[in-house]
C-alpha cells in the first residue's frame, strides 16, 4: 500500500554553529544531536529517499534551547515540505510576545519539553499560572501545543486541559510509558484515561514503538488497544529523527510493519490524515481543506 507520508517529529542540527550557537536547555546538549547532526539538506534527502512528503520539524530543545532560528529558515526556504513547531519560555514574561515572532515567522506549532533525556524525571511547572499567558496565546492563535513529558505531569496537565478544552494538545512519545509486562498494560492505564479528552492527541515515534517491543509487550497487542482507546484520527507518527538511530526510511518501514494489521483507512489517519488536520500548513493544497476537515479538528 502506498501512503502519502507525512512526519511530525523529526529534528533538525547544523554543523554551522557561529550562525546557530547551541544553547541547550538546562545546560546539557543531548547525545544524539552531537552525534548525529542533520541539517536540512541532509533531511529533505532523507525524506526523499524514504517517501516522506512533508514535515512538521520539531525544536532541538536539547541543543538549540528556546532559538528556533534554524528552524524558521528551513521552514522559510522549503515552505512546500516543511512547518516548524517552535519552543518558547513560557513561564516568561513576554512569552506571548515571542510566540508570535515565530508565528510571523510561519511556524504553526508550540512545544514543550518538560522530560527527555536531558532532564532527570518530570520538570515543574507544567501547569503553572506563570505560563498561562503564554497558554491563552497558543489558544487565542488555535496553535497546537505538543508536550514532551512523563506520567508523573498528568496532574499538571489536566489542569491545562480543563482551562484550554479545545485546545490540540498532542502528547509525545505516548509519555514514554513502560509496557514490558504486556497487556492489559496496567501503566498505560494514565495514558488511557486522557482518551476522555477530545482536544488530546498522540505522536506515535519509535520511543514508543521500542518500548511496546519490550517483556511481554508487541506493538499489535499495545498499538490495537491505544487505537480503540483513542481512535486513529488522534494519533499521527513522528520518525523522532535523527534522535531515534537509523536511516528516515528505516524508521518510517519499522512503524508501517508494526502497524500492518490496522485498516488501510487508520494507517491513512496515522501516517497522513491527523497531521494534515493538526498542522494545516501541511496539505498538499491547504486551500481544499472543507468544512468539514475543520470540523473534525475543532
Amino acid at each position: 500500500m502506498t501512503l502519502h507520508v507525512i512526519d511530525v517529529h523529526p529534528h533538525i542540527i547544523t554543523t554551522d554553529t557561529a550562525t546557530y550557537p547551541r544553547a541547550p536547555l538546562h545546560g546539557t546538549q543531548s547525545t544524539w544531536s552531537q552525534e548525529r547532526p542533520t541539517t536540512t539538506e541532509q533531511l529533505l534527502a532523507a525524506m526523499d529517499d524514504a517517501g516522506v512528503a512533508r514535515a512538521a520539524i520539531v525544536q532541538a530543545s536539547t541543543c538549540y534551547g528556546f532559538d528556533n532560528a534554524y528552524v524558521a529558515d528551513a521552514v522559510a526556504a522549503h515552505p512546500d515540505r516543511f512547518t516548524g513547531v517552535f519552543s518558547v519560555d513560557v513561564m516568561a514574561p513576554d512569552a506571548p510576545e515571542r510566540i508570535r515572532h515565530w508565528v510571523d515567522r510561519k511556524l504553526t506549532g508550540l512545544r514543550l519539553f518538560t522530560a527527555g533525556s536531558t532532564i532527570t524525571g518530570q520538570a515543574p511547572g507544567l501547569g503553572d499560572p506563570a505560563s498561562f499567558a503564554a497558554w491563552d496565546c497558543a489558544a487565542d492563535l488555535n496553535l497546537p501545543v505538543c508536550v514532551q513529558m512523563r506520567v508523573a505531569g498528568l496532574p499538571q496537565l489536566k489542569v491545562l486541559l480543563d482551562r484550554y478544552p479545545d485546545l490540540p494538545i498532542i502528547i509525545d512519545h505516548l509519555l514514554n510509558i513502560p509496557l514490558d509486562d504486556g497487556p492489559p498494560y496496567h501503566e498505560a492505564e494514565a495514558l488511557y484515561g486522557l482518551s476522555a479528552y477530545p482536544n488530546i492527541y498522540l505522536k506515535l515515534t519509535p520511543v514508543i514503538l521500542k518500548k511496546a517491543r519490550e517483556g511481554k509487550a508487541t506493538p499489535e497487542s499495545f498499538f490495537k488497544q491505544v487505537f480503540a482507546e483513542f481512535g486513529a484520527p488522534r494519533i499521527a507518527w513522528g520518525s523522532n529523527f535523527p534522535a531515534s538511530p537509523g536511516s528516515l526510511k528505516d524508521l518510517l518501514q519499522d512503524t508501517q510493519a508494526a502497524l500492518a494489521w490496522a485498516s488501510a483507512g487508520d494507517q491513512d489517519w496515522v501516517f497522513r490524515k491527523t497531521a494534515e488536520m493538526l498542522y494545516p500548513a501541511l496539505q498538499a493544497d491547504p486551500a481544499s481543506a472543507t468544512p468539514d476537515d475543520n470540523k473534525e479538528f475543532a
